[in-house]
């Protein structure tokens, strides 16, 4: 997730399965009745044993941070076995249901509400990883409309989705050739966001990679193709910053209405909610920061995560400690690519820089960590704290950025080890939770441990005037500006230095460019 909110993640292969896929869950779900503002699912379903007694809802979502409970939306449930006769449930919990026969069941019904439009009971949702249902669009969340029985999340599943003849459907999910949109298993359903309807749609190759786009706007006020206009020289840039995307197709949905929410990412796709407004070259700016930013989570989490995010709880939320790592390192990869590819100047990037420390002073508590805003991340206390991640745990990567270029004298920084290890894990092999610090450091320096020490594991202030004189600006807790009645004191200044040694010049140059 980015700036307003921003969240992640769902790890699968990299091959996307489609055409012949069998599955064992079958959902059906019609979006031609859209009455009441619920989604009526039907679930087919054989083989099921006692030990798939509990159809299960999710808790949170990855990359959410938050805890969704969407049991609470669903307003009936029912199973049915073979002849059509209705087998017992009960309602165990808020996101469980006991099946009394599961042996017996061969069918499931329910509807759940759409989110976006109902009462939410003080446990809000962020609008991207969220339902909507209107008359001329739905944004399709999988984990908000569909469960899995006990012990079957990692089974293969298809999305038979009945909508309007003359609505488009984007998602990076593919279909098999009976027409229904097929998924590796639950985790990737929710890993794999669908928007539909009135959507304008625009495609472009980049080095191998096919992106597409779809384009909710809600009077008609936004296109793909401006979007994809404003975005190719982002995605031009992200390319040389990664040197290679490892995926060969990414889908953007962009849902314009009334709500400004942010954007969530996934492994092959992000969805973005934006208000909508008119088209301006600032506004494209805008959003292709966030986009920067989600685009960029095809490194991490999808090629370097933990065991954690790869086998998912959906029934209990569990943070990881490493949420520097997957939005942190994301939020300074998205404005480093840009510099680096000539879309943001050095001014830009500093005046980035001052943005956060002021969000980060003025809105935060300077004693959560890092790695206790992770911990923390899922309680409402800690919830409060979490978008820090993107303001002061973003500087905090830039620093750490400075600190590999100069042990490395400027030949091998964040950039290129996060690449490595890309290549060292992948989508399919995760690191140990518990072990990834001590990797890191026995990947680059004995220093490095220290700043894990001091700035991630825990929340000391952060030496700026001392690192970012390595790459010659200087920086100002407070200075005052202006002369006389003009003059004002103004905080977290960066100037680039004039007098700068060649040593700090050349460092520099390291910082601002790919090599």
């Amino acid at each position: 997730m980015k700036k307003l909110f921003t969240t992640s993640w769902l790890i699968v292969g990299v091959v996307l399965l489609s055409c012949g896929q069998e599955a064992t869950l079958n959902y059906s779900i019609n979006l031609n009745d859209r009455s009441d503002d619920e989604f009526k699912v039907t679930l087919d379903v054989e083989g099921l044993s006692n030990e798939n007694d509990i159809y299960q809802f999710a808790a949170t979502a990855p990359g959410t941070y938050q805890t969704m409970n969407v049991g609470r939306f669903v307003r009936t449930f029912k199973a049915y076995d073979k002849k059509g006769k209705e087998i017992a449930t009960e309602k165990m919990s808020e996101n469980q249901w006991k099946l009394s026969e599961p042996k017996k069941i061969k069918k499931l019904e329910y509807t759940i509400a759409e989110t976006w439009d109902t009462p939410e009971n003080g446990m809000k949702f962020y609008k991207m990883c969220g339902t909507s249902m209107e008359d001329d669009h739905v944004l399709f969340n999988a984990h908000c409309v569909i469960g899995y029985p006990k012990g079957l999340q990692s089974e293969p599943l298809t999305l038979a989705l009945d909508y309007p003849e003359n609505w488009n459907i984007g998602t990076a999910l593919s279909k098999n050739d009976k027409g229904a949109y097929y998924a590796q298993s639950f985790d990737h359903a929710v890993d794999s966001p669908i928007l539909m309807g009135r959507l304008t749609e625009a495609s472009a190759d980049f080095n191998g990679t096919k992106v597409e786009l779809y384009t909710y706007s809600k009077t008609d006020k936004i296109k793909s193709a401006d979007l994809l206009e404003s975005m190719s020289a982002m995605l031009e840039a992200a390319n040389k910053f990664v040197v290679e995307f490892p995926v060969d197709r990414y889908t953007f949905l962009f849902h314009f209405e009334d709500h400004n929410a942010g954007a969530w990412e996934h492994s092959y796709s992000s969805e973005y909610v934006y208000i909508e407004d008119d088209y301006a070259v600032d506004g494209g700016a805008k959003i292709t920061s966030t986009a920067a930013h989600e685009f960029f989570h095809i490194i991490t989490p999808l090629n370097i995560h933990s065991e954690i995010i790869e086998q998912f709880n959906f029934v209990t939320p569990t943070p990881s400690n490493h949420l520097w790592l997957y939005e942190a390192t994301t939020e300074w990869a998205s404005d480093m690519m840009q510099v680096r590819g000539g879309i943001m100047t050095v001014d830009d990037l500093l005046g980035q820089l001052r943005y956060k420390l002021r969000v980060d002073a003025g809105y935060f508590d300077s004693n959560y960590s890092l790695v206790k805003l992770a911990e923390t991340s899922f309680s409402p206390e800690g919830q409060k704290q979490y978008s820090n991640i993107y303001y002061k745990g973003a500087v905090i990567i830039n620093m750490l950025d400075i600190l590999l270029l100069e042990k490395s004298d400027g030949k091998r920084g964040l950039r290129e080890v996060v690449n490595e290890l890309s290549k060292k894990y992948g989508p399919e092999r995760a690191f140990p939770e518990a072990d990834f610090f001590d990797i890191f450091v026995e990947m680059t320096y004995p220093e490095v441990a220290d700043f894990f020490d001091n700035y991630i594991k825990q929340a000391k202030p952060l030496p700026l005037e001392e690192y970012y004189a390595k790459v010659g600006v200087k920086y100002s807790a407070e200075k005052t500006v202006g002369d006389g009645d003009e003059a004002e004191k103004k905080p977290f200044v960066f100037e680039i230095d004039p007098d700068a040694t060649e040593k700090q010049l050349a460092l520099r140059k390291a910082w601002t460019a790919n090599f």
